[in-house]
Formats: structure tokens, C-alpha cells, sequence
């Protein structure tokens, strides 16, 4: 029984997967929930779905299911394999979801106006393009990057100031605390009374919520050196510049692209927030708001999802530089 562990322990251990075997994973995955959801809502769900309908769809679930497991469980041979299985299993699970989603408001028949199927929410995307790339270019384009950039970058040189000055350390830090609280709903209506109702007033709401995070990150980052890491800069007779440059800078970076993620999706919730106290007639939030004034809801979750993907790729983007710059940090080393 004791020599026999070995064998029943090499027959239970999980098999490495190659780059070919995760791909093909992949493809079964999605080509599998997208057919059996089709075949499914064809055959079962008209006119009123019963047994069989709901005992396809959980079958279809735990597939699916418990493929993405075995995905997400598989030991990669490469580096390659093991990005594309860290992308991949997160978006089979969404797909998954969605067509849960969609079967159970199929199912139940879910009225279009509380919950349109993610189907109606597609045609939706596909017949409303135009509109939702002129909202994107009001909201994101003009908004979003001109707020973010002149909040982001403000903070940064206002934290080098306040590192100087114990006076403005004592003072400004408390008060950008207290600014921080302020509620947008009611920091968005007077931007748009001093800067109008065009896209900058709600650059200048995007400022005033990435100014602080930034600063306060960024004086808590210039502060995470050591006593004798600067000790060590001093007696090789570092100035403050050079000191600032090849030491403090440095250790500060993973503060400052924390703050640069918050911020990516600030940024993005301001903005929209702030288009619905004035704004052309055009924009993300204005769509929203418009929108669900005439329960046009497929349209409204159209927008949702094109400000989900926005600030996912862009708090995605933000973290793909954080581990092209940081590479030295042990939390990247061993992330």
C-alpha cells in the first residue's frame, strides 16, 4: 500500500498544458455555451419554457463551468500559455454568465424594460454605433483624457512642492482629505455653472477627484525610502535633485501607479456623473439619463457596457506600464 502512493498521487496530479492545449480549450468553450445557448432558446423556450428548458440550461451551466475550471486550473508549460490562460478565463466566464443571463431572462420571461437580454443589448450596440462613438469622444476623448492628464499631473507637482514644505504637509494634506469627501453630485453642478455646459466643466469635475488621490499618493510614495537608504545618498554627497531622481522617485512608483489606476476609473465615473447636470446633446451620461427617461433600457446597458470596457481596458493599460516600470518591485517579481 505504501509504494502504491506514489503511482495514485503521479495519476491524480494535474497534466502541464501547452499554449495548442489551452487555445483548443478556448474554442470549445466558447463554441460550446454560444451553440447550446442557441440551440436551447430554439427549441425550448417558445412559447413557455418548461423542465426540459431549465434542465438544458444547468447542464449547460456546468459545463461550461466546470471547463473554465479546467482551464483555470491547468499548469502552463510556458510564459505564453500562461498570459493566455490568465486572459482567457476570465472572459470564458463572463461569456458564460451572459448566457445565463440571457437564457434566464428568456426563461422567465423577463419584461425588456427591467432587464433586456444581453441579445437586445448586442443589436442595440450594432444599430446605435454612431451614437455611441460620438458619446465616447465627448465623454472619454475630450473629458476624461483632459481632466485625467491636468489631475494626474497637477497632483504629481503639487505632492514635489508639499515634500518640501512641512507647512504645506501640515496644511494641504488634511484639507485635500476634506475635498476628497465632497460629494460629486454636488461638485459637478458648479463646474457647470463656471465653465459652461460643454465638455470642459466636466473635465474640471475629473479634476478636482484625480487631484488628490494622486497628491496624497504620490507624498506617502516620496516618503517610502529608508532612513538609511538617504543617509547611504548623503554621504556620497547626493543633492536633492539627484537624490529625488535615483532614489525617492524611484521607490515612490508603485504609490504613483496606484493612484494613476484609481484614478483611470475615477476619472471615467466622474465625467459621466457630471454629464447629467448639463451637457450637449451628447455624451455617455447625458445618453443614460435621456435614455432612461424613455425606457429605452437596451440602449442605457449599451452604454454601460461601453463604460465598463473603457474603464477596464484603461485601468488594464495603466497596469501593463506599472509592470513594464516597476519590474524591480518584488510585488512584480513575485506577482
Amino acid at each position: 500500500m505504501i509504494a502504491r502512493r506514489p503511482a495514485l498521487s503521479a495519476l491524480f496530479k494535474r497534466r502541464e498544458a501547452s499554449t495548442g492545449y489551452i487555445l483548443l480549450g478556448i474554442a470549445f468553450v466558447l463554441f460550446f455555451v454560444v451553440n447550446t445557448t442557441t440551440v436551447i432558446l430554439r427549441n425550448f423556450a417558445d412559447p413557455a419554457p418548461g423542465k426540459a428548458f431549465w434542465i438544458m440550461s444547468a447542464i449547460l451551466w456546468a459545463i461550461a463551468l466546470l471547463a473554465t475550471r479546467e482551464l483555470a486550473t491547468a499548469v502552463p508549460r510556458s510564459s505564453t500559455a500562461a498570459r493566455i490562460r490568465d486572459v482567457a478565463v476570465p472572459v470564458l466566464f463572463g461569456v458564460t454568465l451572459l448566457a445565463l443571463w440571457e437564457l434566464v431572462v428568456r426563461g422567465l420571461n423577463v419584461p425588456p424594460v427591467l432587464l433586456p437580454p444581453p441579445s437586445a443589448i448586442a443589436t442595440t450596440i450594432a444599430a446605435s454605433a454612431h451614437l455611441l462613438r460620438a458619446d465616447f469622444v465627448q465623454t472619454v476623448l475630450k473629458a476624461v483624457l483632459a481632466g485625467y492628464a491636468i489631475g494626474c499631473g497637477a497632483g504629481f507637482l503639487t505632492a514635489l512642492l508639499v515634500d518640501r514644505s512641512p507647512f504645506l504637509k501640515r496644511g494641504l494634506l488634511p484639507i485635500g482629505n476634506l475635498v476628497s469627501a465632497l460629494p460629486i453630485i454636488g461638485v459637478a453642478p458648479i463646474m457647470v455653472m463656471w465653465f459652461g455646459f460643454d465638455w470642459p466643466s466636466k473635465a474640471a469635475v475629473v479634476v478636482v477627484m484625480t487631484f488628490f488621490p494622486m497628491l496624497v499618493n504620490t507624498v506617502a510614495g516620496l516618503n517610502a525610502s529608508s532612513a538609511m537608504e538617504r543617509d547611504l545618498m548623503r554621504t556620497y554627497g547626493a543633492s536633492h535633485g539627484q537624490t529625488l531622481m535615483k532614489l525617492r522617485l524611484p521607490a515612490a512608483l508603485p504609490f504613483i501607479f496606484n493612484a494613476l489606476k484609481i484614478n483611470a476609473t475615477l476619472a471615467l465615473i466622474g465625467a459621466i456623473v457630471a454629464e447629467f447636470f448639463g451637457t450637449p446633446i451628447v455624451g455617455m451620461g447625458f445618453r443614460i439619463s435621456a435614455e432612461i427617461g424613455r425606457m429605452n433600457t437596451p440602449m442605457v446597458w449599451a452604454e454601460i457596457a461601453m463604460a465598463a470596457l473603457v474603464g477596464s481596458l484603461s485601468y488594464g493599460l495603466v497596469a501593463l506600464i506599472e509592470r513594464r516600470a516597476t519590474f524591480w518591485h518584488p510585488s512584480i517579481r513575485h506577482g
